[in-house]
Protein backbone atom coordinates (compact mmCIF):
# COMPACT_ATOMS: atom_id res chain seq x y z
CA UNK A 1 0.00 0.00 0.00
CA UNK A 2 0.96 3.19 -1.04
CA UNK A 3 0.16 6.83 1.03
CA UNK A 4 0.93 9.84 -1.41
CA UNK A 5 1.52 13.16 1.07
CA UNK A 6 2.36 16.64 0.25
CA UNK A 7 0.92 19.68 2.18
CA UNK A 8 1.49 23.05 2.58
CA UNK A 9 -0.45 22.88 5.97
CA UNK A 10 1.76 20.70 7.94
CA UNK A 11 -0.22 20.33 10.70
CA UNK A 12 -0.52 17.12 12.41
CA UNK A 13 1.29 15.78 9.35
CA UNK A 14 4.33 13.92 10.66
CA UNK A 15 2.07 11.91 13.64
CA UNK A 16 0.05 11.02 10.58
CA UNK A 17 2.70 9.75 8.29
CA UNK A 18 4.19 7.42 11.29
CA UNK A 19 0.50 5.83 11.80
CA UNK A 20 0.15 5.06 8.37
CA UNK A 21 3.89 3.81 8.59
CA UNK A 22 3.58 2.10 11.25
CA UNK A 23 0.05 0.25 9.50
CA UNK A 24 2.61 -0.62 6.74
CA UNK A 25 1.62 2.33 4.07
CA UNK A 26 5.00 3.00 2.22
CA UNK A 27 5.31 7.32 2.19
CA UNK A 28 5.56 8.96 -1.00
CA UNK A 29 6.55 12.03 -0.43
CA UNK A 30 7.83 15.82 -1.64
CA UNK A 31 9.61 18.91 -1.10
CA UNK A 32 9.49 20.54 2.01
CA UNK A 33 6.99 17.94 3.03
CA UNK A 34 9.34 15.09 2.46
CA UNK A 35 12.25 16.93 4.10
CA UNK A 36 10.15 17.40 7.28
CA UNK A 37 8.85 13.61 7.46
CA UNK A 38 12.47 12.27 6.91
CA UNK A 39 13.91 15.01 9.34
CA UNK A 40 11.29 13.40 12.05
CA UNK A 41 12.80 9.74 11.10
CA UNK A 42 9.82 8.57 8.89
CA UNK A 43 10.86 6.27 6.63
CA UNK A 44 9.78 8.11 2.92
CA UNK A 45 10.60 7.82 -0.88
CA UNK A 46 10.61 11.57 -2.58
CA UNK A 47 8.69 11.61 -5.52
CA UNK A 48 11.09 12.05 -7.98
CA UNK A 49 12.65 8.92 -6.99
CA UNK A 50 9.79 7.69 -7.20
CA UNK A 51 8.98 8.82 -10.84
CA UNK A 52 12.12 8.53 -11.90
CA UNK A 53 11.44 11.84 -13.20
CA UNK A 54 13.11 14.71 -11.59
CA UNK A 55 11.15 18.01 -10.64
CA UNK A 56 11.11 20.75 -13.72
CA UNK A 57 11.07 24.57 -14.07
CA UNK A 58 11.91 25.47 -10.04
CA UNK A 59 9.08 23.23 -9.00
CA UNK A 60 6.08 23.85 -11.12
CA UNK A 61 6.37 20.09 -12.30
CA UNK A 62 7.25 17.34 -10.08
CA UNK A 63 3.74 15.12 -9.76
CA UNK A 64 2.58 15.65 -12.89
CA UNK A 65 3.49 12.05 -14.30
CA UNK A 66 1.55 8.62 -15.28
CA UNK A 67 3.24 6.71 -12.39
CA UNK A 68 1.41 9.52 -10.12
CA UNK A 69 -1.89 9.74 -11.60
CA UNK A 70 -1.47 6.38 -13.64
CA UNK A 71 -1.16 4.78 -9.72
CA UNK A 72 -4.11 6.86 -8.35
CA UNK A 73 -6.75 7.02 -11.32
CA UNK A 74 -6.72 3.54 -12.53
CA UNK A 75 -9.72 1.13 -11.84
CA UNK A 76 -8.76 -1.35 -9.67
CA UNK A 77 -11.40 -3.82 -10.92
CA UNK A 78 -11.12 -3.33 -14.50
CA UNK A 79 -9.19 -5.89 -16.34
CA UNK A 80 -7.78 -3.46 -19.42
CA UNK A 81 -6.78 -0.92 -16.37
CA UNK A 82 -5.20 -3.85 -14.50
CA UNK A 83 -3.26 -4.48 -17.35
CA UNK A 84 -2.18 -1.00 -18.93
CA UNK A 85 -1.21 -0.49 -14.98
CA UNK A 86 1.58 -3.59 -15.19
CA UNK A 87 2.81 -2.99 -18.92
CA UNK A 88 3.74 0.84 -17.45
CA UNK A 89 4.80 -0.03 -14.48
CA UNK A 90 2.10 1.90 -12.36
CA UNK A 91 2.23 0.65 -8.76
CA UNK A 92 -1.60 1.56 -6.95
CA UNK A 93 -1.48 4.67 -4.58
CA UNK A 94 -3.88 4.06 -2.17
CA UNK A 95 -4.24 7.45 -0.23
CA UNK A 96 -3.32 10.71 -1.31
CA UNK A 97 -2.86 13.69 1.43
CA UNK A 98 -2.94 17.17 -0.19
CA UNK A 99 -3.71 20.57 1.10
CA UNK A 100 -3.02 23.30 -1.11
CA UNK A 101 -0.80 26.11 -1.78
CA UNK A 102 -1.89 29.20 0.75
CA UNK A 103 -2.82 31.36 -1.92
CA UNK A 104 -4.85 32.99 0.52
CA UNK A 105 -2.36 33.70 2.53
CA UNK A 106 -0.27 35.20 0.02
CA UNK A 107 -2.25 38.12 -1.02
CA UNK A 108 -2.97 38.65 2.03
CA UNK A 109 0.95 39.73 2.57
CA UNK A 110 2.01 40.78 -0.78
CA UNK A 111 0.79 42.47 -4.08
CA UNK A 112 3.69 41.46 -5.83
CA UNK A 113 2.04 40.12 -9.02
CA UNK A 114 4.73 37.32 -9.44
CA UNK A 115 4.52 35.98 -6.19
CA UNK A 116 1.39 35.51 -6.53
CA UNK A 117 1.38 33.31 -9.64
CA UNK A 118 3.88 31.17 -8.33
CA UNK A 119 1.52 30.35 -5.48
CA UNK A 120 -1.18 29.24 -7.65
CA UNK A 121 -0.90 25.56 -7.20
CA UNK A 122 -1.07 23.17 -10.33
CA UNK A 123 0.06 19.67 -9.14
CA UNK A 124 -1.91 19.75 -5.92
CA UNK A 125 -5.30 20.32 -7.11
CA UNK A 126 -4.88 17.43 -10.06
CA UNK A 127 -3.83 15.05 -7.67
CA UNK A 128 -7.11 16.52 -5.23
CA UNK A 129 -9.16 16.28 -8.20
CA UNK A 130 -7.57 12.80 -9.52
CA UNK A 131 -7.95 10.92 -6.25
CA UNK A 132 -11.58 12.37 -5.44
CA UNK A 133 -12.67 10.55 -8.95
CA UNK A 134 -11.31 7.43 -8.16
CA UNK A 135 -12.68 7.63 -4.47
CA UNK A 136 -14.05 4.10 -4.84
CA UNK A 137 -10.50 2.31 -4.35
CA UNK A 138 -8.42 5.85 -2.90
CA UNK A 139 -8.96 7.64 0.31
CA UNK A 140 -8.57 11.75 -0.61
CA UNK A 141 -7.78 13.50 2.67
CA UNK A 142 -7.43 17.01 2.05
CA UNK A 143 -8.24 18.42 5.90
CA UNK A 144 -5.93 17.83 8.61
CA UNK A 145 -8.71 17.45 11.33
CA UNK A 146 -9.31 14.43 9.56
CA UNK A 147 -6.06 12.54 10.22
CA UNK A 148 -7.29 11.08 13.07
CA UNK A 149 -10.89 9.46 12.28
CA UNK A 150 -9.29 8.46 8.95
CA UNK A 151 -6.03 6.73 10.48
CA UNK A 152 -8.88 4.55 13.32
CA UNK A 153 -10.88 3.51 10.05
CA UNK A 154 -7.64 2.03 8.61
CA UNK A 155 -6.83 0.08 11.70
CA UNK A 156 -10.37 -0.73 12.44
CA UNK A 157 -10.69 -1.99 8.59
CA UNK A 158 -13.73 0.59 7.97
CA UNK A 159 -12.51 2.61 5.62
CA UNK A 160 -15.44 1.66 3.57
CA UNK A 161 -16.53 3.29 0.76
CA UNK A 162 -19.32 5.80 2.34
CA UNK A 163 -16.43 7.21 4.39
CA UNK A 164 -14.46 7.85 1.50
CA UNK A 165 -17.35 9.51 -0.35
CA UNK A 166 -17.66 12.16 1.54
CA UNK A 167 -13.92 12.25 1.94
CA UNK A 168 -14.15 13.09 -1.67
CA UNK A 169 -17.29 15.64 -1.40
CA UNK A 170 -14.48 17.48 1.17
CA UNK A 171 -11.99 17.27 -1.52
CA UNK A 172 -14.30 18.94 -4.44
CA UNK A 173 -15.16 21.85 -2.17
CA UNK A 174 -11.76 21.92 -1.13
CA UNK A 175 -10.51 22.45 -4.97
CA UNK A 176 -13.88 24.21 -5.91
CA UNK A 177 -13.55 26.88 -3.33
CA UNK A 178 -9.60 27.35 -3.85
CA UNK A 179 -10.12 27.97 -7.50
CA UNK A 180 -12.86 30.57 -6.75
CA UNK A 181 -10.80 32.27 -4.27
CA UNK A 182 -7.84 32.90 -7.57
CA UNK A 183 -10.71 33.32 -10.32
CA UNK A 184 -12.87 36.33 -7.49
CA UNK A 185 -8.58 37.36 -6.50
CA UNK A 186 -8.22 37.97 -10.30
CA UNK A 187 -11.14 40.10 -11.11
CA UNK A 188 -10.65 41.61 -8.18
CA UNK A 189 -6.89 42.74 -9.42
CA UNK A 190 -8.10 43.33 -12.95
CA UNK A 191 -12.20 43.80 -13.35
CA UNK A 192 -12.99 45.95 -10.19
CA UNK A 193 -14.59 42.83 -8.37
CA UNK A 194 -17.46 42.35 -11.25
CA UNK A 195 -16.29 39.97 -13.39
CA UNK A 196 -18.14 37.73 -16.07
CA UNK A 197 -19.06 35.44 -13.24
CA UNK A 198 -18.92 35.67 -9.46
CA UNK A 199 -18.32 32.90 -6.61
CA UNK A 200 -19.21 32.83 -3.02
CA UNK A 201 -18.00 30.26 -1.12
CA UNK A 202 -18.24 29.69 2.80
CA UNK A 203 -17.64 27.19 5.44
CA UNK A 204 -20.39 25.84 7.04
CA UNK A 205 -20.46 26.88 10.91
CA UNK A 206 -23.16 24.78 11.95
CA UNK A 207 -27.14 23.48 11.21
CA UNK A 208 -30.05 26.09 12.18
CA UNK A 209 -32.51 24.03 13.71
CA UNK A 210 -34.68 24.78 10.79
CA UNK A 211 -34.52 28.21 8.55
CA UNK A 212 -36.90 30.93 8.80
CA UNK A 213 -39.61 29.04 9.33
CA UNK A 214 -40.10 24.73 10.46
CA UNK A 215 -40.79 23.72 6.79
CA UNK A 216 -37.30 25.28 5.79
CA UNK A 217 -33.46 23.65 6.61
CA UNK A 218 -31.06 26.16 7.48
CA UNK A 219 -28.00 26.15 7.85
CA UNK A 220 -24.87 29.53 9.16
CA UNK A 221 -21.62 29.48 6.40
CA UNK A 222 -18.98 31.48 6.95
CA UNK A 223 -16.43 33.60 5.24
CA UNK A 224 -12.76 33.87 6.28
CA UNK A 225 -13.32 31.77 9.41
CA UNK A 226 -14.91 35.08 11.48
CA UNK A 227 -17.71 33.44 12.98
CA UNK A 228 -15.78 29.88 14.15
CA UNK A 229 -13.70 32.88 15.67
CA UNK A 230 -15.77 35.80 17.09
CA UNK A 231 -19.11 33.59 17.74
CA UNK A 232 -19.26 31.96 20.60
CA UNK A 233 -21.79 29.77 22.25
CA UNK A 234 -22.73 30.12 25.87
CA UNK A 235 -26.36 29.39 26.31
CA UNK A 236 -28.94 27.95 23.96
CA UNK A 237 -28.70 27.31 20.40
CA UNK A 238 -28.81 30.18 17.52
CA UNK A 239 -31.80 29.82 14.98
CA UNK A 240 -32.19 30.81 11.39
CA UNK A 241 -34.29 34.09 12.72
CA UNK A 242 -31.22 34.50 15.63
CA UNK A 243 -28.86 35.00 13.26
CA UNK A 244 -30.14 37.56 11.24
CA UNK A 245 -31.20 39.58 13.80
CA UNK A 246 -27.84 39.77 15.68
CA UNK A 247 -26.34 40.60 12.61
CA UNK A 248 -28.63 43.84 12.63
CA UNK A 249 -27.71 44.14 16.01
CA UNK A 250 -24.16 43.88 16.01
CA UNK A 251 -23.91 46.01 12.91
CA UNK A 252 -25.22 48.83 14.90
CA UNK A 253 -23.75 48.36 18.43
CA UNK A 254 -20.16 48.20 17.15
CA UNK A 255 -20.43 51.17 14.81
CA UNK A 256 -19.73 53.45 18.05
CA UNK A 257 -15.95 52.24 18.49
CA UNK A 258 -15.94 51.92 22.37
CA UNK A 259 -18.48 53.38 23.72
CA UNK A 260 -21.28 51.62 25.93
CA UNK A 261 -23.64 51.28 23.46
CA UNK A 262 -26.41 48.97 23.10
CA UNK A 263 -28.78 47.89 20.76
CA UNK A 264 -32.11 45.95 21.77
CA UNK A 265 -33.41 44.72 17.81
CA UNK A 266 -36.77 42.74 16.41
CA UNK A 267 -36.88 41.07 13.38
CA UNK A 268 -34.00 42.68 12.22
CA UNK A 269 -35.07 46.56 13.29
CA UNK A 270 -33.70 48.45 16.30
CA UNK A 271 -36.48 49.02 18.33
CA UNK A 272 -34.09 50.52 21.29
CA UNK A 273 -31.04 52.36 21.91
CA UNK A 274 -28.85 54.65 23.98
CA UNK A 275 -25.20 55.19 25.12
CA UNK A 276 -24.84 56.50 28.54
CA UNK A 277 -22.04 56.19 31.08
CA UNK A 278 -21.79 52.26 31.28
CA UNK A 279 -23.87 49.34 29.69
CA UNK A 280 -26.25 49.37 32.23
CA UNK A 281 -27.77 52.62 32.03
CA UNK A 282 -27.42 52.43 28.14
CA UNK A 283 -30.25 49.20 28.42
CA UNK A 284 -32.03 51.16 31.12
CA UNK A 285 -32.59 53.89 28.67
CA UNK A 286 -32.80 51.83 25.88
CA UNK A 287 -35.53 49.84 26.61
CA UNK A 288 -37.54 53.11 27.30
CA UNK A 289 -37.82 53.37 23.48
CA UNK A 290 -40.38 50.11 23.16
CA UNK A 291 -40.33 47.88 25.89
CA UNK A 292 -43.14 46.15 23.69
CA UNK A 293 -41.04 44.99 21.11
CA UNK A 294 -38.10 44.45 23.40
CA UNK A 295 -40.10 41.51 24.43
CA UNK A 296 -38.75 38.21 23.24
CA UNK A 297 -36.27 40.37 21.70
CA UNK A 298 -32.25 40.93 20.66
CA UNK A 299 -29.81 42.56 22.47
CA UNK A 300 -26.62 43.57 21.60
CA UNK A 301 -23.96 44.69 24.36
CA UNK A 302 -20.82 46.65 22.99
CA UNK A 303 -19.18 45.65 26.27
CA UNK A 304 -19.31 43.18 29.28
CA UNK A 305 -22.59 41.77 30.26
CA UNK A 306 -22.35 41.61 33.75
CA UNK A 307 -24.31 40.14 36.84
CA UNK A 308 -25.58 43.22 37.55
CA UNK A 309 -26.76 44.04 33.76
CA UNK A 310 -28.12 40.28 33.91
CA UNK A 311 -30.43 41.07 36.85
CA UNK A 312 -31.99 44.20 34.87
CA UNK A 313 -32.30 42.23 31.85
CA UNK A 314 -34.10 39.25 32.90
CA UNK A 315 -36.69 41.54 34.08
CA UNK A 316 -38.19 40.81 30.94
CA UNK A 317 -37.76 37.95 28.44
CA UNK A 318 -35.18 38.67 25.93
CA UNK A 319 -34.41 35.74 23.62
CA UNK A 320 -31.20 36.46 22.56
CA UNK A 321 -28.22 38.47 23.85
CA UNK A 322 -24.76 39.02 22.43
CA UNK A 323 -22.32 40.28 24.43
CA UNK A 324 -18.43 41.41 23.73
CA UNK A 325 -17.56 39.20 26.67
CA UNK A 326 -19.65 37.82 29.72
CA UNK A 327 -19.14 38.26 33.18
CA UNK A 328 -18.37 34.83 35.80
CA UNK A 329 -21.77 34.00 37.15
CA UNK A 330 -24.12 35.43 34.23
CA UNK A 331 -25.14 31.76 33.12
CA UNK A 332 -25.99 30.96 36.83
CA UNK A 333 -28.48 34.19 36.52
CA UNK A 334 -30.01 32.75 33.79
CA UNK A 335 -29.83 29.34 34.67
CA UNK A 336 -33.98 29.57 34.88
CA UNK A 337 -34.43 31.41 31.78
CA UNK A 338 -34.84 28.25 29.71
CA UNK A 339 -35.39 29.87 26.35
CA UNK A 340 -32.75 32.83 26.56
CA UNK A 341 -29.59 32.51 24.44
CA UNK A 342 -26.58 33.89 25.23
CA UNK A 343 -23.47 34.85 23.02
CA UNK A 344 -20.07 36.46 23.08
CA UNK A 345 -17.30 37.51 21.03
CA UNK A 346 -14.74 36.91 23.78
CA UNK A 347 -13.52 40.56 22.77
CA UNK A 348 -13.27 43.98 24.66
CA UNK A 349 -15.72 45.31 22.19
CA UNK A 350 -18.46 44.25 19.48
CA UNK A 351 -16.38 43.67 16.11
CA UNK A 352 -17.63 42.83 12.53
CA UNK A 353 -15.72 41.99 9.55
CA UNK A 354 -14.32 43.71 7.14
CA UNK A 355 -16.47 42.15 4.00
CA UNK A 356 -16.00 44.10 1.05
CA UNK A 357 -19.14 42.94 -0.98
CA UNK A 358 -22.67 41.29 0.01
CA UNK A 359 -25.50 40.16 -1.99
CA UNK A 360 -28.97 39.52 -1.79
CA UNK A 361 -31.04 36.35 -3.51
CA UNK A 362 -33.44 37.49 -5.99
CA UNK A 363 -35.11 34.22 -8.09
CA UNK A 364 -32.87 32.41 -10.84
CA UNK A 365 -29.95 34.53 -9.34
CA UNK A 366 -28.22 37.17 -6.98
CA UNK A 367 -27.14 40.89 -6.76
CA UNK A 368 -23.99 41.45 -5.69
CA UNK A 369 -22.40 45.31 -4.60
CA UNK A 370 -19.48 46.94 -2.83
CA UNK A 371 -20.76 46.88 0.80
CA UNK A 372 -22.08 50.46 2.14
CA UNK A 373 -20.10 51.86 5.32
CA UNK A 374 -20.91 53.88 7.37
CA UNK A 375 -17.98 56.91 8.11
CA UNK A 376 -17.73 59.23 10.77
CA UNK A 377 -16.93 61.87 7.81
CA UNK A 378 -20.49 61.71 6.93
CA UNK A 379 -21.13 63.87 9.67
CA UNK A 380 -18.23 65.72 10.09
CA UNK A 381 -18.23 66.79 6.84
CA UNK A 382 -22.06 67.35 6.31
CA UNK A 383 -22.97 70.54 4.80
CA UNK A 384 -25.40 72.93 6.62
CA UNK A 385 -28.37 74.28 4.76
CA UNK A 386 -30.62 76.11 7.22
CA UNK A 387 -29.88 79.12 9.04
CA UNK A 388 -29.96 77.74 12.14
CA UNK A 389 -26.40 75.51 13.26
CA UNK A 390 -26.81 72.92 16.02
CA UNK A 391 -24.85 73.00 19.22
CA UNK A 392 -21.73 70.62 19.95
CA UNK A 393 -24.46 68.30 22.27
CA UNK A 394 -27.08 68.36 19.40
CA UNK A 395 -23.97 67.58 17.04
CA UNK A 396 -23.78 64.02 19.00
CA UNK A 397 -26.99 63.10 18.98
CA UNK A 398 -27.20 63.74 15.30
CA UNK A 399 -24.07 61.16 14.69
CA UNK A 400 -25.93 58.60 16.62
CA UNK A 401 -29.13 59.32 14.62
CA UNK A 402 -27.34 59.20 11.15
CA UNK A 403 -25.50 56.11 11.99
CA UNK A 404 -28.73 53.82 13.34
CA UNK A 405 -30.53 55.28 10.15
CA UNK A 406 -28.45 54.16 7.86
CA UNK A 407 -28.11 50.60 9.52
CA UNK A 408 -32.05 50.52 9.25
CA UNK A 409 -34.54 49.09 6.86
CA UNK A 410 -35.78 51.49 4.42
CA UNK A 411 -37.84 53.99 4.19
CA UNK A 412 -36.62 54.99 8.18
CA UNK A 413 -36.74 57.90 10.40
CA UNK A 414 -34.64 58.20 13.70
CA UNK A 415 -35.38 60.37 16.60
CA UNK A 416 -32.59 60.81 18.87
CA UNK A 417 -32.02 63.02 21.90
CA UNK A 418 -28.98 62.94 24.58
CA UNK A 419 -27.68 60.14 22.93
CA UNK A 420 -30.71 57.61 23.51
CA UNK A 421 -33.07 56.50 20.31
CA UNK A 422 -36.76 57.82 21.27
CA UNK A 423 -38.66 56.98 18.32
CA UNK A 424 -38.24 54.97 14.81
CA UNK A 425 -39.88 54.14 11.90
CA UNK A 426 -38.41 51.81 9.33
CA UNK A 427 -39.43 49.59 6.41
CA UNK A 428 -42.43 52.06 5.28
CA UNK A 429 -43.42 52.09 1.92
CA UNK A 430 -43.39 56.16 2.31
CA UNK A 431 -41.44 58.64 4.50
CA UNK A 432 -43.84 60.08 5.56
CA UNK A 433 -45.56 57.17 7.08
CA UNK A 434 -42.38 56.12 8.86
CA UNK A 435 -42.30 59.62 10.63
CA UNK A 436 -45.97 59.77 11.52
CA UNK A 437 -45.32 55.71 13.08
CA UNK A 438 -42.36 57.41 14.88
CA UNK A 439 -44.27 60.02 16.38
CA UNK A 440 -47.69 58.17 17.08
CA UNK A 441 -45.01 55.17 19.15
CA UNK A 442 -43.32 57.72 20.89
CA UNK A 443 -46.58 59.69 21.95
CA UNK A 444 -47.71 55.42 23.27
CA UNK A 445 -44.81 55.44 25.00
CA UNK A 446 -45.20 58.81 26.77
CA UNK A 447 -41.61 59.80 25.35
CA UNK A 448 -40.93 63.77 24.91
CA UNK A 449 -39.69 64.25 21.01
CA UNK A 450 -38.94 68.37 21.78
CA UNK A 451 -35.06 69.26 21.54
CA UNK A 452 -34.86 65.53 19.71
CA UNK A 453 -33.04 64.93 16.50
CA UNK A 454 -34.36 63.53 13.27
CA UNK A 455 -32.30 61.13 11.06
CA UNK A 456 -33.87 59.93 7.14
CA UNK A 457 -31.30 57.32 5.44
CA UNK A 458 -32.51 58.97 2.41
CA UNK A 459 -33.53 62.54 1.15
CA UNK A 460 -36.61 63.79 2.47
CA UNK A 461 -39.38 64.26 -0.81
CA UNK A 462 -41.72 66.92 0.53
CA UNK A 463 -41.92 68.81 3.24
CA UNK A 464 -44.55 66.77 5.39
CA UNK A 465 -42.08 65.11 7.28
CA UNK A 466 -40.15 68.03 8.45
CA UNK A 467 -43.92 69.82 9.62
CA UNK A 468 -44.26 66.44 11.38
CA UNK A 469 -41.10 66.79 13.01
CA UNK A 470 -41.93 70.36 14.07
CA UNK A 471 -44.70 69.57 15.96
CA UNK A 472 -43.12 67.15 17.95
CA UNK A 473 -40.02 69.78 18.90
CA UNK A 474 -37.65 68.16 16.73
CA UNK A 475 -34.48 70.44 16.91
CA UNK A 476 -32.42 69.34 14.13
CA UNK A 477 -32.05 67.33 11.23
CA UNK A 478 -29.85 65.57 8.90
CA UNK A 479 -30.30 63.80 5.72
CA UNK A 480 -28.63 63.16 2.25
CA UNK A 481 -30.29 65.89 0.58
CA UNK A 482 -30.66 65.56 -3.30
CA UNK A 483 -34.25 65.55 -3.80
CA UNK A 484 -35.89 68.05 -6.81
CA UNK A 485 -37.96 69.57 -3.44
CA UNK A 486 -34.52 70.61 -1.31
CA UNK A 487 -35.37 73.90 -1.15
CA UNK A 488 -38.89 73.85 -0.27
CA UNK A 489 -37.72 71.28 2.59
CA UNK A 490 -35.24 73.89 3.69
CA UNK A 491 -37.35 76.66 3.85
CA UNK A 492 -39.61 74.12 6.35
CA UNK A 493 -36.99 73.59 8.33
CA UNK A 494 -35.63 77.74 8.42
CA UNK A 495 -39.88 78.28 9.20
CA UNK A 496 -39.68 75.85 12.33
CA UNK A 497 -36.04 77.16 13.29
CA UNK A 498 -34.29 73.83 13.20
CA UNK A 499 -30.96 73.16 11.59
CA UNK A 500 -30.86 70.66 8.72
CA UNK A 501 -27.52 68.83 7.32
CA UNK A 502 -27.00 67.38 3.92
CA UNK A 503 -24.72 64.32 3.80
CA UNK A 504 -25.12 63.50 0.11
CA UNK A 505 -24.74 59.76 0.52
CA UNK A 506 -28.16 57.96 0.85
CA UNK A 507 -27.70 54.80 2.51
CA UNK A 508 -30.92 52.59 1.42
CA UNK A 509 -30.97 49.17 3.03
CA UNK A 510 -33.96 47.20 1.62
Amino acid sequence: MKALLSVSDKSGIVEFARDLSNLGYEILSTGGTYKLLTQNGIKALEVSEFTKSPEMFDGRVKTLHPKIHGGILFKRDDQNHAKDAQIHGIDSIDLVCVNLYPFKATIQKTNDFDEIIENIDIGGPTMVRSAAKNFASVAIITDPSDYDIVIEKIRSNSLDLDFRRNLMIKAYEHTASYDSMIANYMNERFNGGFGDNKFIYGKKVFDTRYGENPHQSGAVYEFDNFLSHNFHTLKGEASFNNMTDLNSAVAIASSFGDAPAVVICKHANPCGFAIKENVLESYKEALKCDPVSAFGGVVAINGTLSKELALEMKKIFTEVIIAANVEDGVLEIYEDKKRTKIFTQNSDFLIRPDDKYNFKAIDGGFVFQNIDKISDDEVTNAKLVSQKQANQSEFNDIKIAWKIAALTKSNCVVYVKNAVMLAIGMGMTSRVDAARAAVAKANDMNLDLNGSTLASEAFFPFRDSIDIAAKVGVKNIIQPGGSIRDDEVIEAANEHGMSMYFTGIRHFWH
